[in-house]
């Protein structure tokens, strides 16, 4: 067995599968995808379907932010900070659609640190998301 710690935040949405919301090998913190889901109410925030399952109503920046405070309630939950993100991988399930709202938004949140960033538009998520976020941060004792 590797020399690793589990950790599984409170307050962020539960795992949709059979993974903890992070583990820590040395001084690396290694963050599961975390989606924008409410952790009170497992909602999309921003979105609402139809009986059928389609969009009724979509609000790709609710989804950001809410993405960005699930990623801190994580990082908070394993004794980490913001400023302690070092790389960040986004998954867009529609790059042409969504991109531009991102880049704002994660210039909110990213002005004063700056991690290494990877994009990566796909065809879908395990849930209705439009957006996850998988991290790595580097946290010192």
């Amino acid at each position: 067995m590797n020399n690793s710690e589990k950790f599984d935040a409170d307050q962020a949405p539960k795992p949709v599968g059979l993974y903890p919301h992070a583990r820590k090998v040395g001084n690396l913190l290694f963050l599961s995808g975390i989606g924008p889901r409410d952790p009170k109410t497992d909602a999309v925030p921003g979105l609402e379907l139809t009986k059928g399952g389609n969009y009724a109503s979509f609000d790709f920046e609710a989804q950001c932010h809410s993405v960005f405070q699930n990623v801190q309630k994580v990082l908070e939950a394993c004794g980490a900070k913001w400023e302690d993100l070092v790389d960040v991988t986004v998954f867009l399930t529609d790059m042409k659609r969504d991109f531009q709202t991102y880049n704002k938004v994660y210039a909110e949140y990213f002005k004063d640190n700056q991690p290494c960033r990877t994009t990566l538009g796909i065809d879908s998520l395990p849930t209705p998301i439009c957006i996850e976020l998988k991290c790595i941060a580097v946290v010192n004792d």
